[in-house]
């Protein structure tokens, strides 16, 4: 399945490589003022690196892919863990963030097992493609937001105001004096 065998320079470039994606996509993501930046997503890149390695040593030493296997499969499961140490849900407001941080550890794992492996074109594409997802999309949407906001304010101002009925029955209703709850049940007594 893997590479057939790993001289010390081929595990350090492959470390090394990882480190350098993973401190790229960090950067981005620090510039931004975002959760998670350069060391941890370097971290998770390299470390993501070293356990694809590691899997490549166990199955060379024991002669049994199934570890590379189990390793593999539980980096991914860590990558996302750890990823969801960064999602948070407001109960007041009903939003969630820190899902495209979550989703950049996650992908930036992938980087890292793709740099163990030796495929470095495929990870420097996939860190490519992160970026344009983190930089542009982020530009796309914001214009999008600013167009959905300026046709809600179009719409908010061609309101009729006959039609704001409610809100001038209870304009009306709050300026007429109040009587005090304590004078209303005296008077309903006496009668």
């Amino acid at each position: 399945m893997f590479l057939a065998a790993l001289s010390t320079n081929t595990m350090l470039l492959n470390l090394f490589v990882a480190m350098l994606l993973g401190m790229t996509l960090g950067i981005e993501r620090y510039v931004a003022h975002k959760t998670a930046g350069m060391r941890t997503y370097t971290l998770i890149s390299m470390g993501s690196a070293l356990f694809t390695i590691v899997a490549q040593k166990l199955g060379m030493q024991f002669n049994n892919s199934i570890y590379q296997y189990y390793i593999i499969a539980q980096i991914i499961t860590a990558a996302g863990f750890i990823g969801m140490g960064v999602v948070f849900h407001r109960i007041d407001s009903h939003e969630t963030s820190g899902l495209t941080t979550a989703s950049g550890l996650w992908v930036s794992a992938g980087i890292g097992m793709a740099c163990g492996l030796g495929w470095y074109q495929l990870a420097l594409v996939v860190t490519v493609l992160v970026l344009f997802t983190f930089i542009v999309l982020w530009f796309i949407e914001e214009q999008i937001g600013k167009l959905s906001i300026s046709k809600r304010d179009e719409a908010i101002a061609q309101i009729k105001p006959e039609s704001s009925f409610p809100i001038k029955h209870a304009e009306e209703k709050s300026k007429k004096p109040r009587t005090p709850r304590k004078k209303k049940v005296t008077e309903l007594a006496e009668q």
